[in-house]
């Protein structure tokens, strides 16, 4: 009786959280200007209106160009935050981590707002290089968790065994270290880049006048109710669910293949 509750529990919660996105899903395909049931016919009118357009085609490639180079960064500094999390013990480790994960867990208008005034100091604000430094504050603990996880499956004798073979400590990082996490970093990747792209609030305070997709709804909604909100909405949630789809088929997939390796 308890396992069909939380089963019944479960779906019941899935479809709240789902419905809103299945609802705009379904009305980027409808031939009326207005969401009205029954839909008035199908149609990709809509989709052809946001492609038509410059402003979303320039929106679009610099959230892809952001996308790329937050996940890049964030990537790569949180292999070097999980790594030394995993490699070395020190004073204030858990302050270390605690801060490393923090920027998650801070509300986007805060963090926008910060990172405005502190990139504005910098000379560095209002540009797509500024959306960039600010998704890669956000993103980096993302991959620093994701990396950290991988590397905390790998056996701790393995590193000191390729020291005693004569490898030196960055041949053992490159040759050991890194095949091994290769499939989170890759997930890591993935993960970082679907944040990146599905991020609002951040980087409309920092991007000045370099637009990202979900900016340019924005635009959209200060004008006039449009259909084409819909349709980017669609296109935006498709791409962040294939990139969070193919990072958790690698990391079930080399997850699976170590099971029966060690069986």
């Amino acid at each position: 009786m308890t396992h069909r509750f939380l089963k019944a529990y479960t779906l019941l919660l899935l479809a709240f959280v789902f419905a809103p996105i299945a609802a705009s899903v379904v009305f980027s395909f409808n031939a009326d200007r207005f969401p009205t049931l029954p839909l008035g016919g199908f149609t990709l009118d809509w989709y052809r209106a946001i492609f038509e357009d410059p402003l979303v085609r320039e929106a679009f490639a610099n959230s892809l160009v952001v996308g790329l180079c937050a996940s890049l960064l964030s990537t790569a500094l949180g292999f070097g935050a999980a790594y030394a999390d995993y490699r070395y013990r020190f004073l204030g480790k858990k302050a270390y981590l605690a801060l490393g994960l923090l920027p998650p867990t801070v509300p986007a208008i805060i963090l926008g707002v910060a990172m405005l005034a502190y990139l504005s100091r910098l000379g560095l604000a209002n540009g797509l290089h500024s959306i960039v430094l600010a998704h890669t504050v956000i993103c980096t603990p993302f991959a620093m968790a994701l990396i950290r996880l991988r590397l905390g499956q790998i056996d701790a004798s393995v590193e000191p065994a390729a020291w005693n073979l004569g490898a030196s400590e960055w041949v053992a990082l490159r040759q050991v270290i890194l095949p091994f996490a290769a499939p989170a970093l890759f997930a890591s990747l993935c993960l970082t880049a679907a944040v990146s792209f599905d991020e609002f609030a951040i980087a409309w305070f920092v991007g000045g006048l370099g637009e990202t997709l979900p900016v340019r709804v924005l635009g959209f909604l200060q004008g006039q109710v449009s259909p084409r909100i819909n349709a980017i909405g669609t296109v935006v949630f498709a791409v962040t669910m294939t990139l969070v789809v193919v990072a958790q088929l690698v990391l079930v997939r080399k997850g699976a293949l170590g099971r029966e390796r060690q069986a």
